[in-house]
């Protein structure tokens, strides 16, 4: 067994097709079909099984892929420690971003960061806090920001909270809830709702505010992009419910606080064991916030 079978097997696990997991990893499908056929005889088991337009990975596979993951970023570890203990920091930097970060221009810190660290390759992917969260834990990811309600334990990973809000209502300047000080979920019941996907964490926790107080909570649009968010409500389509931070760039719409909704905690996250790149993004960040 060696690394670059370990490195054909996470290649041919995640793209479920020889020719794709070949292209990826820079050889013809004979050479990588071979040296997957020599793992599984050295190890007595079938780790794909092949089908007649894609690959399945068997259970034994799956053990196998945790390991290999392990030992791909073990050894990629190494080479950015030896770099970096002779001032070279090098490597990739993988992040994961949920769709709004209020209060942090992401954008300016990948620049900072890339400007003092050109050699690091930079990786960045959206997705819902829940996956970002489980990659991290994985060593998918080097660095997340994520939102999640304050019942969820961060467990397994660093953490540092950026940021604690409620949720306000923004409507049409000219609605007619636009002058209350305050609302109450059960007076949205009734009213169209533009908010998250479902199944995203921050629309979890709008799903279980309503429903802990036995209300239905009846969303007509649904969108990740706070634009599209925002021009639902200035056409007066629908009412949201996003932080305050956002809120306030909207310009034109009405903020109302609602007493009864959800708070919304958002968290930079980070393995326990970070990279030198990672532990110079932090850097980053740790002047950002202090700006």
């Amino acid at each position: 067994m060696n690394l670059k079978q370990l490195e054909f097997a996470v290649a041919l696990a995640e793209e479920r097709h020889f020719t794709r997991a070949a292209e990826r990893c820079h050889v013809v499908q004979s050479a990588l079909s071979h040296q997957i056929a020599r793992l599984e005889a050295e190890l007595g088991a079938t780790l794909f099984e092949r089908l007649p337009r894609q690959v399945r990975i068997t259970p034994a596979g799956e053990a196998l892929l945790v390991h290999a993951r392990q030992a791909l970023a073990a050894v990629e570890r190494l080479q950015q420690d030896v770099a970096a203990a002779v001032g070279a920091i090098r490597g990739t930097l993988t992040l994961g971003l949920i769709s709004s970060v209020p209060r942090l221009d992401v954008v300016e810190l990948l620049a900072t960061f890339h400007a003092r660290h050109p050699q690091v390759d930079i990786r960045l992917r959206q997705d819902k806090s829940e996956t970002l969260l489980a990659a991290v834990r994985e060593r998918q990811l080097d660095f997340a920001l994520i939102g999640l309600s304050r019942q969820v334990a961060l467990e397994a990973v660093d953490s540092h909270l950026l940021l604690s809000e409620e949720l306000v209502a923004v409507l049409p300047a000219a609605h007619g809830l636009a002058g209350r000080e305050r609302l109450s979920l059960h007076e949205l019941v009734d009213l169209p709702l533009v908010d998250l996907p479902a199944g995203s964490g921050a629309r979890r926790q709008t799903d279980e505010a309503f429903a802990a107080l036995g209300l239905p909570h009846r969303v007509r649009f649904e969108t990740g992009n706070m634009q599209l968010l925002e021009r639902f409500v200035r056409r007066g389509l629908a009412i949201g419910l996003v932080p305050q931070s956002i809120a306030s760039t909207f310009a034109g719409l009405a903020r109302v606080p609602v007493s009864d909704a959800p708070q919304r905690n958002v968290h930079a996250i980070w393995s326990p064991l970070p990279t030198p790149a990672t532990r110079e993004f932090l850097k980053v960040l740790e002047e950002a916030l202090a700006d």
